[in-house]
């Protein structure tokens, strides 16, 4: 049944005069009389309206009809209010990845300040490597990932963010705990506990490119279980400057020169919300700004 049919018989049962419900639905009063004629064929030939004078008047079948109508539009359009408002009402999920490290004070920040500005929003963050999170952006199962690998997968889009420094976290009684610094090469053979920034390979790939799983003895999946275990002490382990925290036994040592860029990751021509879109660019804006000054 024609839904603007049930709404124009609607408006001239209410009325009973063409010229008045025509020109309260916006539309010429022969479409009103073909709109009528039609929606009474449907129904069979019965007669909606009869002619009183020059005025007319429903139907018993009318009468009976306008009521069940009225029921039906009054229905419709409370659900049309209902999902209208759902949808304005309904909470907005911005899903994130990040690298182990990142979720420091200052995106922190970002995401309390946004989610206090904006009553809609709600994260969900998801800490794993690179390259899971850059598979999961793929798959359109996160929305954005920061990372600290970028890819030449053309269906990605990368912004770097800024660069981090790297320290090398090993027992304070470490022969090399009391320098003030450490090349890469003095360490690369050392027994190593590796963590999501660089998953599953050694120091000595990661700096040089030369794969060799021999110094790994251990993978996790973040800083804090890597840190763990060199706390406990099951050798050693490489970690950015935002992931350095106080533990018992252990200590810090910066690597020379090293230092490792981040990049907001997203997936190209995929359509977010406007919320989700201005919190990624709050979020490179920002730490773009902070992380130069």
């Amino acid at each position: 049944m024609n839904y603007n049919y049930m709404l124009y018989f609607s408006v001239l049962a209410q009325t009973e005069h063409y010229t008045t419900a025509a020109a309260r639905l916006g539309i010429s009063q022969p479409a009103l009389s073909s709109a009528i004629r039609n929606l009474e064929n449907a129904l069979g030939g019965v007669k909606l309206f009869k002619k009183v004078g020059r005025n007319i008047q429903l139907t018993d079948e009318g009468r009976f009809y306008q009521k069940t109508v009225d029921e039906a539009i009054h229905k419709l359009h409370s659900a049309s209010l209902l999902l209208r408002d759902s949808k304005t009402l309904a909470p907005i999920v911005i899903r994130m990845g990040i690298v182990s490290g990142t979720l420091d004070g200052l995106l922190a920040s970002q995401i309390v300040q946004y989610s206090r500005n904006n009553s809609r929003i709600r994260f969900h963050i998801t800490e794993s490597s690179s390259e899971n999170l850059m598979e999961l952006v793929r798959q359109e199962k996160l929305d954005m990932a920061i990372v600290d690998a970028s890819d030449r997968d053309r269906s990605l889009h990368f912004r770097k963010l800024y660069q981090r420094d790297f320290f090398v976290a090993m027992p304070c009684t470490h022969p090399l705990a009391i320098r003030s610094y450490i090349e890469p090469q003095e360490v690369i053979s050392e027994p190593q506990v590796v963590f999501n920034y660089n998953v599953d390979k050694s120091f000595l790939e990661w700096t040089t490119g030369s794969p060799s799983d021999a110094a790994v003895i251990c993978t996790v999946d973040t800083s804090r279980a890597a840190l763990d275990l060199v706390s406990a002490g099951l050798g050693i382990t490489f970690i950015p400057n935002e992931c350095v925290e106080p533990r018992p036994g252990i200590a810090y040592v910066p690597l020379k020169n090293w230092h490792q860029a981040l990049y907001m990751c997203i997936l190209y021509d995929k359509w977010l919300e406007q919320p989700i879109w201005d919190f990624i660019e709050l979020v490179v804006k920002t730490i773009r700004e902070k992380k130069c000054q």
